[in-house]
C-alpha cells in the first residue's frame, strides 16, 4: 500500500482492495462494495477480526457500511460512509439496506417498542445519531422500517440541525470514558466531537489528529489562554475537548474515566506534569 494512503480510511489489505483502488493499490483480488447498515444499538469496529481487539469506533444502528468481505467466521470488513474508517464488523449487525433512513434520534437514548405503547418491553435502545427509516406512522409514534414503534418527539428529520454543538456536548457530561465510544453508554474524546458535531450537520473525523488538520481555523495560543469562546476545540496531540465558555473545558477523557468539566489551565498543567506535552492547537469553527 503507498506511504500516503492511511490505514484508517483506505479499504485496502493485501489480499483483498476497494474496486476503486484497482491500479492504486496491489491487493490479490478487488471487490465491488455491498451497501449494508448497521442494524444494532451500535456494532464495534476494529482494525482485526476478534473480540479480544480495542475498539476502534462504534458504529451506530442506521449507519450505512460499504462491505467488500464477509469470512466465514462471520466477520465483515468494510468502510463507514460517515467517517470513512475501515476495519471488521461482527456481520451479524448488519443487514442489507431496505429503505434509506429519514429520521435521526435526536435525544441522548430512546427506545424501540413492539408497539406504539410506552409500557411494553423495548425491543432495543437508539442512540443520539442513530437512523432510521421512517414509513408511517401510529399516533405520536413512527413506525421504524424493520425494527418497531419509536416515540415520534424523539426523532428529527435528517435535515433537522441543533445549533449549539457545544450544548449537546454537554449532554455528556459524567457518562463513562470509553476507548472507540460513541454514545452515552461511553465516549472517547474524538466521538464526544464527532456526534455532538454531527447533531448540528457538520461531518467531522472520528479521530482527534485527523480532526486538529480539517476543522474551523487556529488561533494564537497565549500563555493565559486568553480570548477563548464557547464552541473552541483544543488539542493535544492525541486528545481534544470543547470550551464550554471562556475559561471552562469539556473533554472525555482517561485521567477522570468520564466526560468531564474543568478550567482549562488545569488540564493544561496536569497534562504538561504528567509529560503529555502541550497543547498544539486550538481552533475555532
Amino acid at each position: 500500500m503507498a506511504a500516503t494512503l492511511d490505514r484508517r480510511f483506505t479499504p485496502a489489505r493485501a489480499d483483498l482492495a476497494a474496486e476503486s483502488l484497482r491500479g492504486v493499490v496491489a491487493a490479490g483480488r478487488y471487490a465491488a462494495p455491498r451497501l449494508m447498515r448497521i442494524a444494532e444499538e451500535w456494532v464495534p469496529l476494529s482494525r482485526e477480526p476478534a473480540r479480544d481487539q480495542p475498539i476502534d469506533t462504534q458504529a451506530l444502528f442506521g449507519e450505512a457500511v460499504d462491505v467488500y468481505d464477509i469470512d466465514d467466521e462471520g466477520w465483515a470488513w468494510g468502510q463507514l460512509r460517515r467517517d470513512g474508517y475501515v476495519g471488521y464488523l461482527p456481520a451479524e449487525g448488519l443487514r442489507a439496506e431496505r429503505a434509506a433512513p429519514t429520521h435521526r434520534v435526536r435525544v441522548p437514548r430512546t427506545f424501540a417498542y413492539p408497539g406504539p405503547n410506552l409500557k411494553l418491553p423495548p425491543l432495543m435502545a437508539l442512540p443520539l445519531g442513530a437512523e432510521a427509516a421512517v414509513k408511517d406512522w401510529r399516533g405520536d409514534y413512527a413506525v421504524i422500517e424493520s425494527l418497531g414503534f419509536v416515540w415520534g418527539p424523539h426523532l428529527a428529520r435528517l435535515d433537522e440541525q441543533e445549533s449549539d454543538f457545544a450544548a449537546v456536548a454537554e449532554w455528556f457530561l459524567h457518562v463513562p470514558y470509553l476507548w472507540g465510544g460513541k454514545t452515552f453508554s461511553g465516549v472517547d474524546c474524538s466521538g464526544l466531537v464527532q456526534v455532538a458535531l454531527a447533531a448540528c450537520g457538520v461531518a467531522a473525523p472520528r479521530d482527534s489528529d485527523v480532526a486538529e488538520q480539517s476543522l474551523g481555523a487556529p488561533l494564537a495560543i497565549g500563555e493565559d489562554l486568553a480570548g477563548l469562546r464557547r464552541g473552541d476545540l483544543v488539542f493535544w496531540k492525541g486528545h481534544m475537548g470543547v470550551m464550554r465558555d471562556a475559561a471552562e473545558l469539556l473533554h472525555a477523557n482517561g485521567h477522570h474515566m468520564m466526560t468531564a468539566s474543568e478550567p482549562l489551565r488545569v488540564a493544561r498543567d496536569r497534562v504538561l506534569a504528567k509529560g503529555a506535552g502541550p497543547i498544539t492547537s486550538i481552533r475555532r469553527l
